[in-house]
């Protein structure tokens, strides 16, 4: 497993103000959005490419288009649908498919409550959106999830990520024959007693969409 940290003044800024608790959720929204576009920048160096010709107003040239089958979205919800716009913006084309995983407060594990995505998904490069790498049990699941169905290629977006969660992962998933790169605005210090990364954004979901009474 891959895990490259994003090192850009953009992102430090825009990540600073998504961590301040005075971010209102849409002001939070709008930062992740832009945040999620340049992270997605980088996660895509690796996208599937093939050799196609065309013709500019002044002589024919050789180029690249992406490669079929088209790149796999995923995000994991309900807090990864706000790092979608930013991803697609980018790769407007891929096809998005959704994977719904909920984290047992007690137990820090994760379970699948519902999914939309094909049964096969061989030859596949997937994009997993889940904005916080904590106890790494969910993203772990998911990935998991789609490499059973067949995908070969694994890149996860985050905007934060903890050594905890980075080091479940690389357990959890080192019989795994697949790449994994995990691509993220920042590693911070660690986890505390309740599974939150500090000092963290707290949570992306109520932060994104407020807390449904």
């Amino acid at each position: 497993m891959r895990t490259h940290v994003i090192d850009h003044p953009l992102v430090d800024h825009k990540l600073t103000t998504l961590r301040d608790e005075r971010t209102d959720s849409p002001t939070f929204r709008r930062l992740t959005d832009e945040l999620v576009t340049l992270l997605a920048y980088e996660a895509t160096r690796d996208v599937r490419v093939e050799a196609t010709s065309i013709t500019t107003p002044v002589s024919p040239t050789a180029g690249v288009k992406l490669a079929t089958p088209k790149p796999l979205v995923v995000p994991i919800l309900r807090a990864g649908l706000g790092m979608l716009d930013g991803m697609v913006r980018l790769l407007p084309t891929a096809e998005v498919g959704f994977l719904g995983m909920v984290r047992n407060e007690e137990t820090l594990e994760a379970s699948t409550y519902a999914e939309r995505l094909p049964d096969d998904l061989s030859g596949r490069q997937c994009y997993v959106l889940d904005p916080m790498l904590a106890t790494g049990g969910t993203l772990a699941a998911a990935i998991r999830f789609l490499t059973d169905r067949g995908a070969d290629h694994i890149t996860a977006i985050c905007l934060l990520a903890a050594p905890e969660g980075c080091a479940r992962l690389e357990q959890e998933l080192a019989d795994l024959d697949v790449p994994v790169t995990i691509v993220t605005a920042a590693m911070d210090e660690r986890l505390n007693d309740k599974g939150y990364i500090v000092p963290g954004l707290g949570d992306a979901g109520d932060r994104l969409y407020g807390v449904v009474h």
